[in-house]
């Protein structure tokens, strides 16, 4: 079942991507559906392709692999397929309507309805497809809501949110990337009602949608929302210091989401609230280092943290300091962190073994008093000079 296209457009450079005609010419009453359409009309970078097709996923399967097109078949339960053609991932859904629904998972039966199918998705924005010659379908008024700036569901919003709580929080995450008028009243009233829902979320989902948010180019109106909403003390309590996160972004910081976490948590317990969120390694360390705080002292002593915590972390802590109101002047420390090589202790411990010094604990204690001295003393001397501390120590203890 289809309808007549709601309007037309001139086709955008995404129906121009090579790999992206390979497989609407492989499926040709394929359409693309979601975020690209979203973002081709709002002119926006596309990260994502995602078409749709009535064909029950084994009829894509063969009709791809017909036209040469390698298939992997990444969620047929949910009738969806992925393509990697020219490097470019692609997934191919089958129309979908959902059955049940629990709050995390829905249970969906195939369709031929493309209205069906888009009454199930989340946001009026989201919900729109468009054909290979540029035909939109947009039954909810997404083009409008689009120019507007207004993130509103499709349908009923209480019952949008109820077939999946993370939907309240990807509609923050939409509003800091796409709303610019008044948040819809209707939106706000169904998730304000619905907070109690979220703590079915897995720590995953929430990290996932939160990270998003807080890396958009300004959150600080969503997260203001959040607030007033219940939604930030029911996923992210620790979010104590909103002034921070608002001067930390008014300040032309970087648009890192743990950096942003750091500020919106201070004094939070970093171990507790990486392993809640279920941070990553890589990012559990590094919001543990941005627990580190800016040093205070002269440069010899920032020498000493830009050789021990390296450009980034020390720049952050930086950024950091500002939002909390510290004093001092941080776009003069984060220019002559940017400038100023990161100082490396010169020797190692082959040099050590080299003056004689046998294999043991006693190299790496040398090696530690060297470069405390080394640390003391600025960061500065090079290599001879430390090589001749060394010289000195072994002669002054005995080899």
């Amino acid at each position: 079942m289809s309808e007549p296209p709601a309007f037309h457009i001139a086709p955008p450079a995404i129906l121009r991507d090579p790999a992206v005609a390979r497989v609407l010419a492989a499926l040709p009453e394929a359409r693309l559906v979601g975020g690209c359409v979203r973002d081709a009309l709002a002119g926006r970078p596309i990260a994502d392709i995602d078409l749709a097709t009535p064909r029950l996923p084994e009829a894509v399967i063969a009709a791809l692999r017909d036209a040469d097109i390698a298939v992997v078949p990444t969620g047929l339960a949910h009738g969806t397929v992925t393509v990697v053609v020219d490097g470019r991932p692609i997934e191919i859904t089958t129309l979908r309507r959902d059955v049940a629904t629990d709050g995390r998972h829905a249970t969906v039966a195939f369709t031929t309805d493309w209205r069906a199918d888009a009454a199930r998705r989340d946001f009026t924005i989201n919900a729109m497809s468009m054909d290979a010659a540029g035909n939109v379908w947009d039954w909810f008024g997404g083009r409008d809501d689009l120019a507007r700036g207004v993130v509103r569901f499709v349908g009923d919003p209480a019952t949008r949110i109820a077939e999946d709580y993370l939907r309240a929080l990807r509609f923050f995450r939409f509003h800091a990337r796409y709303g610019r008028a008044a948040p819809d009243a209707a939106a706000l009233a169904a998730i304000r009602a619905a907070v109690s829902g979220l703590a079915i979320l897995s720590a995953e989902r929430v990290w996932s949608e939160l990270k998003r948010i807080l890396g958009a180019p300004d959150p600080r109106e969503a997260v203001r929302l959040m607030a007033e909403t219940g939604v930030l003390a029911a996923v992210l309590p620790e979010a104590t210091a909103r002034d921070r996160l608002d001067a930390l972004v008014a300040a032309g910081a970087p648009a890192d989401p743990l950096l942003r976490l750091a500020a919106l948590c201070p004094g939070a317990d970093v171990a507790r609230l990486a392993g809640r969120l279920k941070l990553s390694g890589a990012e559990a360390a590094s919001l543990a280092a941005l627990a580190d705080p800016a040093p205070e002292g002269d440069e010899r002593v920032w020498r000493a943290a830009l050789a021990s915590r390296g450009p980034e972390a020390l720049a952050a802590a930086a950024w950091l300091a500002e939002a909390e109101g510290r004093p001092g002047d941080w776009d003069g420390r984060r220019t002559w962190i940017a400038a100023t090589p990161r100082p490396v202790f010169p020797l190692r411990g082959a040099d050590v073994l080299a003056e004689g010094v046998p294999p043991g604990p006693r190299v790496g204690a040398i090696l530690a008093a060297l470069e405390r001295r080394w640390t003391e003393a600025g960061c500065r001397d090079e290599a001879e000079t430390v090589r001749r501390w060394l010289r000195e120590m072994v002669v002054a203890t005995g080899a």
